[in-house]
């Protein structure tokens, strides 16, 4: 509970009051290594910040090899298939831990609560929403205006751990090109 705490300090000052309703409501969960937790077409019913682990969001195909890797989430952060969150319908996405991922969730139900009932809920609501949104556009952006070296490149820069712990397959994927054209780039670098 120290780490989501310390998140949130860093967003706002809580209340000693709306910490105890707001930690009320939180379930702990350890997932697996390489546990799918959300499928597609489940509707999300969870926000979770991630104490520990690595997650991946991706989009499954028959081939295995054809899947689209277009996010990970990494300790400190949230998770969620925010989308369905918000609009309680099924995922297009799946997600999956690619380490064992220690996870606190809030339900959807009980999210709104918090927010009807405590002081802070709405504002840590939106400014997590924010920081969300901040990290899908930056990731939009790199994919329209880099090229897929800059891309591995600035990966590489802003999270050296990732390589250490995310399967080459999923870093191609992720930066848009496939397991040989990554292969190309490493050489080059």
């Amino acid at each position: 509970m120290d780490q989501i705490k310390e998140y949130i300090n860093q967003i706002a000052d809580i209340s000693e009051k709306d910490w105890n309703f707001f930690t009320s409501k939180l379930q702990r969960r350890v997932i697996p290594k390489k546990t799918t937790f959300l499928k597609i077409n489940e509707i999300e019913n969870h926000i979770s910040f991630i104490e520990s682990g690595v997650v991946r969001l991706f989009i499954p195909k028959e081939n295995p090899e054809k899947e689209i890797t277009f996010g990970f989430s990494f300790e400190n952060q949230f998770i969620s298939a925010y989308d369905s969150f918000l609009t309680q319908r099924p995922s297009l996405y799946q997600l999956q831990t690619l380490t064992k991922t220690t996870i606190l969730s809030i339900t959807y139900k009980d999210l709104q609560e918090v927010y009807k009932t405590t002081q802070i809920g709405n504002l840590i609501g939106r400014l997590t929403a924010e920081r969300l949104f901040l990290i899908k556009s930056k990731r939009e952006q790199n994919l329209l205006n880099l090229t897929a070296e800059e891309r591995y490149l600035q990966l590489f820069k802003e999270r050296p751990e990732l390589l250490k712990v995310i399967p080459l397959k999923y870093i191609s994927s992720y930066i848009g090109v496939t397991a040989q054209a990554l292969s190309r780039i490493r050489k080059r670098v």
